[in-house]
């Protein structure tokens, strides 16, 4: 008697088994894995990091072509920086490159999985909403935090091991905590941003154009605000005048709410990489006694081309409520939606 036939194509699984408690972590992780493979990450990272690179080129010319006077002396160039001020300028660089970053790898982190309804499958398994979209969080926030982290903590050690005689440590010991509380802000502003944007669309690339739109848009705003700055400024304006209103419009953009928090967070107004060379640091007009003799209008040193601070409650306010604007339209948008034909 012959045997029966017996489906081989089938076993139990018998692998170890996990607890679904990290649920969101595995969405992360394939979305950081996705996004550090595309074509332009890498570019775009060394972009970012540039201004790092200028600056240690920078330091090295003038150790080499500006040398102390004698053995023991201090480098006098060296000894004008603002440590606190070479980060700034060194994040206010980074941030048209960190948008760039953000629309390669988070505008299409919904919007395509709308154009292939995976969410009916993302959904479908022991996987919540919330599971969902905190790993899609996470998988943009971790390589755009990475991304800033690095060269920043480079530059940080590196100054640290060279120049504390030149006050590095000296000038702010807290320096380190600052900067992780900079380095969070752009990332959580474009993951939360970029998510909220992208789930609205089908499509990846519409998401972006729409994210960068509106990138470009807040910028030239914030360029018409910066003209009046300077105009209340010719004409006499202060600080403690109407020109604060514009002031804090001048940060009302995509990079300046990160700028405008970061200066708060370092402690800073921002400043050329020698200060003695023209930089006041601070803000006041000055009357020109040059060709146009006492009635000249007031002159303008570098500082005073860019507003100072903006109300630290109103660019929190504001940053809140973008990221949590964002939040809710993609907690609104995602949800599993099966199509059945009659």
């Amino acid at each position: 008697m012959s045997n029966p036939i017996a489906d081989l194509s089938y076993r139990n699984y018998d692998g170890p088994l996990t607890s679904p408690q990290a649920r969101w972590w595995s969405i992360a992780r394939q979305s950081i894995s996705q996004g550090i493979k595309k074509k332009f990450f890498v570019t775009l990272s060394l972009l970012s990091a540039s201004f790092y690179f200028v600056l240690l080129i920078v330091f090295y010319f003038v150790e080499v072509l500006n040398p102390a006077q004698a053995p023991g002396d201090k480098n006098p160039l060296l000894s004008m920086i603002k440590w606190n001020e070479q980060f700034l300028n060194a994040f206010s660089t980074s941030q048209l490159w960190l948008l760039l970053l953000a629309l390669l790898i988070g505008s299409g982190s919904i919007a395509n999985d709308n154009r292939a309804n995976a969410l009916l499958v993302y959904l479908s398994k022991p996987c919540t909403k919330l599971d969902y979209l905190i790993g899609k969080w996470v998988g943009i926030f971790i390589p755009l935090a990475v991304v800033t982290a690095i060269p920043t903590f480079l530059f940080y050690f590196y100054c640290l091991m060279s120049y504390r005689e030149y006050g590095f440590l000296s000038q702010d010991p807290w320096l380190i905590v600052r900067l992780v509380f900079m380095i969070i802000l752009p990332a959580a502003f474009h993951a939360s941003v970029a998510m909220g944007i992208s789930s609205l669309f089908n499509q990846g690339r519409i998401a972006g154009a729409v994210y960068a739109a509106i990138y470009f848009m807040t910028l030239f705003f914030t360029k018409f605000m910066q003209v009046a700055w300077i105009f209340s400024f010719r004409k006499g304006g202060s600080e403690s005048s109407g020109s604060q209103f514009v002031a804090n419009l001048y940060y009302m953009s995509v990079d300046g709410l990160q700028i405008g928090l970061a200066k708060h967070v370092l402690g800073t107004r921002g400043g050329l990489m020698f200060p003695g060379q023209g930089m006041s640091g601070q803000m006041r007009p000055r009357t020109g006694k040059g060709l146009g003799g006492a009635n000249a209008p007031p002159q303008m040193n570098p500082a005073e081309l860019i507003p100072t601070y903006g109300s630290l409650w109103l660019l929190t306010a504001v940053y809140l409520g973008c990221c949590g604007l964002a939040l809710f339209v993609a907690w609104r948008r995602v949800r599993a939606v099966e199509v059945i034909g009659g």
